[in-house]
Parts: structure tokens; sequence; C-alpha cells
């Protein structure tokens, strides 16, 4: 797999074919994916709701409507529609459950090294709640990692994609009964394959010269 040349060609969908479907076993490796992104200090912020069945993906039409009507064939017509979610807080339980399931899968060697990893991401979850008074943006910055690893994993399984910020969050957020489960939503991604309307298959690709985004030290 040529990792450079699926970024090449890989292109956000405007529009998708909705006669296909994504393949079970496909979708497992999108799962998969999501699961294993990276998080700082692997703290595992989200949880993501996945929409198979034009019912699911009903209810995420409906934060498509007013000025966000231009989204809501992408997300009726696509195969399935992954729903981002990022914990509002990152609390003992959370952190705890994280903790549980690194010892679960062997990753200290000693109960020292386990106290050392707890009291490491604690720092760092302290840090961002009462110092930084960001965490809200941090948690949303470990979402935007696992975006990036659906949206690059999903180019090499010739699976197309169209992320969207283009959405009522209150709304989807109450449609889905999020805030109960301390979640909100943070962006949303359209899978499937692009149908023949889809412009932005047809147009070259286009980014800035190397010359003017890297800089050698």
């Amino acid at each position: 797999m040529d990792i450079s040349r699926i970024s090449q060609t890989r292109h956000t969908a405007k529009a998708f074919d909705p006669t296909r479907q994504i393949p079970d076993e496909t979708i497992e490796k999108l799962r998969t994916l999501l699961r294993n992104a990276p998080s700082s200090v692997n703290s595992q912020p989200w949880h993501f709701l996945i929409a198979s069945t034009p019912a699911g993906r009903a209810r995420i039409a409906k934060a498509t409507q007013g000025s966000f009507t231009y989204n809501e064939a992408k997300v009726r017509n696509a195969s399935h529609v992954v729903v981002l979610c990022a914990r509002k807080t990152l609390d003992d339980a959370h952190l705890s459950a994280v903790l549980d399931q690194e010892q679960a899968d062997g990753r200290f060697a000693t109960p020292e090294a386990m106290a050392t990893q707890d009291k490491s991401r604690r720092f760092y979850v302290g840090l961002h709640q009462t110092e930084l008074k960001d965490e809200r943006y941090w948690i949303e910055r470990q979402v935007y990692l696992a975006l990036g690893t659906l949206l690059l994993g999903a180019g090499s399984l010739q699976i197309d994609a169209c992320p969207m910020e283009g959405f009522d969050a209150q709304l989807l957020d109450a449609e889905l009964g999020l805030a109960e489960r301390g979640l909100t939503s943070v962006v949303l991604v359209a899978l499937g394959y692009r149908s023949e309307d889809d412009f932005n298959a047809k147009l070259p690709k286009s980014r800035l010269p190397e010359t003017e985004i890297f800089t050698e030290l």
C-alpha cells in the first residue's frame, strides 16, 4: 500500500450512490481504525455513533436543516454515517476505566509503572482542566486525530468519505441523547461510494506548493 498515493488520490465526496453499501467486513476494519486512533496520554476521550440504516441516517439528517441543508443528501445517501463525539470532561470514572483496561491488556510490568502512568495522565488532564482551562478544546483535538485516522483509512480501503462540520450540534445532541451520556457531537463523516454526480471527483487536487508549507531546519 502506497500511503502517499492514497493521500494524493482520495478526495472529499460531495455525492454518494445510495444503492451501494459498504460490506460489513470493511466497516469492521474502519471500527478497528477508530478504536486504535492515537490520543494524548491515551486518554481516548471519544465515542463514535455509527448509522448504517436509513432510519439511523434520517435521525442524523434532522441536524442538517436550515443553513445546513447542503449536507442532507450526503447524510441520507451515504452507506454509513459516523458521528464523532467528544466527552464533555475526563472524569475519574473514565480515567480509571482507561487505566484498568491498560492493566488488563498487560501494559504494566509493575505496580509502580501503573501508578506512574496514572499520575502522568492525571497531570495532563488536570493541566487542561484547571490551569489552561481548555479541556473542551483539548478533547476535541483528540477527536480530530481519530477523524484523520478514519479518513486516511477509508481511502486505503477504497471507501469515499465526506467529513462535515455543517450541522446543528445542539439539535443532534438532543436527538441522540448525547448530553445525558456526557457527550457532544463534534463532526460527522459520511462513508460510502461516490455517485456520478460527485463533481469533486472530477476536479484536480489542489494544495499549496511544498515551498509554502515546509521549512527545513
